[in-house]
């Protein structure tokens, strides 16, 4: 059974390992996490999670609010959002489902605080794969935007839109990240 569980500097070098994969490089091109400061903060606006499989971690979720985010890397938002960064950390880890599982998993997490309205994610604009995979998930485009030197499309879920049980049975139709 996959679960989330926090991050912590003990995931610093699988972290960076996840980070050469050329999957995670194509879905997150000019990111620099900073790994060995970030694991070590714990803002309340932010949560680094490892996503497990009987022990075994296959990827990665952070879960901000965009508007308390030290960066704003969304710019000005409103309160009550959240937005999401996922991705699988092996490339043999693809296609099996384990990234709606995480989705659904992250979205849970966003949902069960009764004030957030609605989740973000900013999947790049040439990732096809990601698009579809958040619009199964119920999440509608908003809009084309450029993030830094990334041109990315910008899609919200609903609280209203939010199904949990949706997507549990599409294992193996497309790459997840954003």
């Amino acid at each position: 059974m996959l679960h989330l569980r926090s991050a912590t500097p003990a995931d610093l070098d699988l972290l960076r390992h996840w980070d050469e994969q050329p999957h995670v490089i194509a879905s997150d091109p000019n990111d620099e996490w900073g790994w060995e400061v970030e694991l070590d903060r714990t803002p309340d606006w932010r949560e680094q999670l490892i996503a497990e499989i009987d022990g075994r971690p296959i990827g990665f979720v952070q879960i901000i609010d965009p508007a308390r985010e030290e960066s704003h890397y969304w710019g000005d938002v409103p309160a009550d959002l959240r937005a999401i960064d996922i991705w699988i950390g092996e490339e043999s880890d693809l296609g099996k489902g384990y990234g709606t599982q995480m989705m659904q998993l992250a979205l849970a997490r966003c949902f069960a605080d009764a004030a957030v309205t609605a989740v973000l994610v900013d999947p790049l604009a040439s990732n096809t794969r990601a698009h579809r995979f958040y619009a199964r998930l119920g999440f509608q485009f908003v809009k084309q935007r450029r993030f830094g030197k990334d041109d990315c499309c910008v899609y919200r879920l609903e609280r209203a839109d939010w199904h949990p049980e949706s997507g549990q049975d599409l294992r193996g139709q497309g790459q997840e990240s954003g």
